[in-house]
């Protein structure tokens, strides 16, 4: 048997494919096509096996793409599946040969068959050449009106794709309409594609809009939908906002009952839309939160890893709002011995957020049994858990610290000390206890982290450790060995401060170690502030105490922001989004970047632009402006980023706060601003397509008060002057003035004339 992908296969395979036998042999000749598809010889016994793993090797056919052409011109429905999936594969490598078979595409979009019409024209449109755009078009427009609902699903998602070969072209208003007058489609999943492809081919323009009509023949036909439309449906209503609170509750009647769907995804959807409508009713977003509370212990308890992870963070999220939420189902949130380490991490934060005086003791005693699991790792992390436990129930959890000590493990005694470290600082009354645990634990530790908290521990509260100098002698006498510098710095700091309280005791070691740490180290930062520390012991006892020892912030205070209720309306938009498994901060820090490599800015510029009431360009480098800083002036944070629909939201919530005309020349194309634009921190949400008739821009800015600058541009290509509508979330004259001359200044400056 030749080699799968040989020269001699491929010949063999182009003789079958041309011979007048088997083609008159419609069995035989789709089994030729089967081999060609499948990579197979279809042989049986070893050699199967051996070619069935060739298959799985990327082998190359595309030397009889001209055969399989031919092969498309068949009655056989399964043939030309079978032949439409080979060239949609290997169309990119052999543009020439695939336009033969056009035509015969081009044909059976006519097809009396439905189900040809439809796997022609998506086959048309997953060519992925430039050159087939002008033969796509018409098939395109005729199958948006297709009797047959397979057709126009087809027909329709089509749009988008043919909008994706044009790339930054003009989009087409008429088909924009056809689309639009599609969502009243008959057939669920037209309606359903409609959105996508309205959303996919309007992204610069903001995606698709949601009217009252619109809405609410969305809402009446969710019925008709399946749970993927649902859940896509439900997430565009976001964009809707009702304009009275009658219309607001019969919405949400309507959409009670997806509340207890079977389908996750359209249970968070019908949430999120809950939340985010019932804003100014903080009672309906309570009810909603427990309602929903079963689906999602069954989504934290399902066998699928990605699901109950997802379904943790949200419920973490919940907890931030409503403590006692999931009280009373804390065992459902004990870890399993199968479950990986990322879900055991998540169900140790939420145990952490449940506690209350009547699971106290069944929580820490399953955090305990976790503290000695095999992974270091978790171990350590559930050590963590009861610290933070230990600032609501110190008692209990400093005696189970204590006890794990026993262990003389590593890794255990490090987290234990690291933990003790921060909760003398938190909670003051266990410092007793903290320092009579502390003897011994120096021989298990060997990482930086847990010496540094010892150490920190022996310098602070020495005065309560009988051996305290005893064991700092130790890291004394070692540190020539000692690998870290934090640890020498730490060790430093902690001998001056334990010396202050036992003089005699330290005296001696800790001229030993200011010798060495200013005559020896190389480490220039261990050599600073040991000639710091020896500077100021010159100074006088009074004044050393005066610096290391003073009255610092009192961080217990801490306590009781972290116990503060979060408000729904804080997360509601974040909810059901990647924002609640990343984080707020990580998420906005991935963002950023994404926005960051879009526009190339000079790292010249500073990081935050100030402006005065009257701002000048100081500089023209590369066509971009730099605005000069005033002290008294506005300050855009770089970190504002708002999404297409935040953006929509806002903007239709705020009154305009200044409209104004802008000089333009119609030599300069807008859509060049961008950049300049991304250099002042103001972001571009949505920007027209080049060359358009009537441009349009959508831009957002924050300054370090929080206030929202939210802008609109709009130029028509036969007038000299650009419009430009400004809203602000809050009332500020003055920084509405200065932000119009940021932008003033931009647009004048890309425009070659003065603002």
């Amino acid at each position: 048997m030749p080699y799968l992908g040989s020269e001699d296969t491929m010949k063999e395979l182009k003789k079958a494919l041309s011979n007048p036998h088997v083609q008159a042999d419609p069995l035989r000749y789709r089994n030729v096509i089967q081999r060609v598809i499948r990579g197979s010889l279809l042989s049986g016994g070893q050699n199967a096996s051996r070619e069935a793993w060739h298959m799985t090797q990327g082998i190359d056919v595309s030397s009889v793409f001209m055969e399989m052409v031919k092969a498309s011109a068949t009655i056989d429905i399964v043939q030309k599946k079978l032949v439409y999936l080979y060239m949609c594969t290997y169309a990119p490598l052999k543009p020439d040969l695939a336009l033969l078979a056009v035509n015969t595409l081009c044909k059976d979009c006519s097809d009396p068959n439905p189900m040809v019409r439809g796997l022609a024209l998506r086959s048309m449109c997953s060519l992925r050449m430039p050159s087939i755009q002008e033969y796509i078009q018409q098939p395109i427009l005729n199958g948006l009106r297709d009797k047959a609902s397979y057709v126009r699903r087809v027909a329709v998602l089509g749009c988008a794709k043919m909008q994706k070969l044009q790339g930054d072209g003009e989009v087409d208003g008429a088909l924009i309409n056809e689309l639009y007058s599609l969502l009243r489609d008959q057939d669920p999943i037209v309606v359903v594609n409609c959105l996508r492809a309205l959303e996919e081919i309007l992204a610069y323009e903001g995606g698709v809009v949601i009217n009252k009509p619109i809405a609410h023949h969305l809402l009446n036909r969710m019925p008709d939908l399946d749970q993927w439309g649902q859940s896509e449906v439900l997430t565009f209503l976001l964009r809707y906002k009702p304009r009275c609170e009658e219309e607001l509750f019969d919405i949400l009647n309507l959409l009670d009952g997806y509340l207890k769907s079977s389908s996750p995804s359209v249970v968070m959807a019908a949430t999120k839309l809950f939340l985010v409508l019932a804003k100014d009713f903080p009672h309906v977003q309570t009810d909603v939160l427990v309602r929903v509370k079963g689906p999602l212990l069954a989504a934290c308890n399902s066998e699928s890893r990605e699901l109950c992870f997802t379904a943790l963070c949200h419920v973490r999220q919940i907890l931030d709002s409503l403590p006692g939420h999931f009280s009373s189902h804390y065992k459902k949130f004990f870890c399993s011995y199968s479950e990986p380490h990322y879900i055991k991490c998540q169900k140790m934060e939420v145990l952490c957020k449940l506690v209350n005086d009547e699971n106290v003791q069944q929580i820490l005693e399953e955090l305990r049994g976790y503290c000695t699991d095999v992974s270091a790792e978790l171990a350590q992390g559930a050590i963590f858990a009861i610290g933070n436990i230990a600032r609501t129930y110190t008692e209990q959890c400093v005696r189970i610290l204590t006890e794990l000590l026993e262990l003389k493990q590593e890794h255990i005694t490090s987290a234990v000390v690291q933990v003790f470290r921060d909760l003398v600082w938190l909670c003051p009354q266990c410092t007793e206890s903290v320092s009579q645990a502390l003897p011994g634990c120096e021989e298990a530790i060997q990482d930086s982290e847990g010496k540094q908290a010892l150490i920190w521990l022996l310098g602070v509260h020495g005065e309560r450790v009988p051996s305290a100098p005893y064991v700092l002698e130790d890291f004394v006498e070692n540190v020539k060995s000692e690998a870290f510098s934090v640890v020498k710095i730490e060790l430093l700091t902690a001998l001056v401060r334990l010396f202050l309280a036992r003089p005699a005791e330290c005296q001696d070691m800790l001229g030993r170690l200011l010798y060495y740490c200013i005559e020896e180290e190389t480490d220039m930062m261990v050599r600073d502030r040991a000639l710091f520390y020896y500077r100021l012991l010159q100074a006088g006892t009074e004044e050393t105490k005066r610096v290391l020892c003073s009255p610092t912030s009192d961080l217990s205070l801490r306590l009781l922001e972290d116990q503060a209720k979060c408000s729904v309306n804080a997360w509601a938009s974040d909810f059901n989004s990647l924002v609640t498994i990343y984080g707020k901060e990580q998420w906005a820090s991935l963002t950023g970047n994404q926005v960051i490599e879009l526009h190339s800015t000079d790292s010249a510029y500073e990081t935050s632009t100030v402006v005065g009431e009257e701002p000048l360009v100081t500089e023209k480098k590369e066509g971009v402006p730099c605005v000069a800083s005033s002290s008294s002036g506005l300050t855009l944070i770089p970190s504002s980023c708002l999404t297409a629909e935040q953006f929509e939201r806002a903007w239709l919530s705020l009154v305009v706060g200044c409209q104004q005309a802008v000089p333009w020349q119609e030599n300069v194309q807008p859509d060049t601003i961008q950049a300049a634009l991304q250099v002042v921190h103001i972001q571009t949400i949505a920007m027209s397509k080049a060359n358009s008739q009537v441009w349009k821009a959508y831009l957002a800015a924050q300054d370090d008060a929080g206030c929202l600058f939210l802008t609109e541009l709009l130029l028509e290509m036969e007038n000299a002057e650009m419009q430009m509508l400004v809203k602000q979330s809050e009332d500020k004259p003055e920084a509405l003035q200065a932000f119009i001359s940021i932008v003033r200044t931009v647009l004048g400056t890309m425009a070659g004339l003065t603002s």
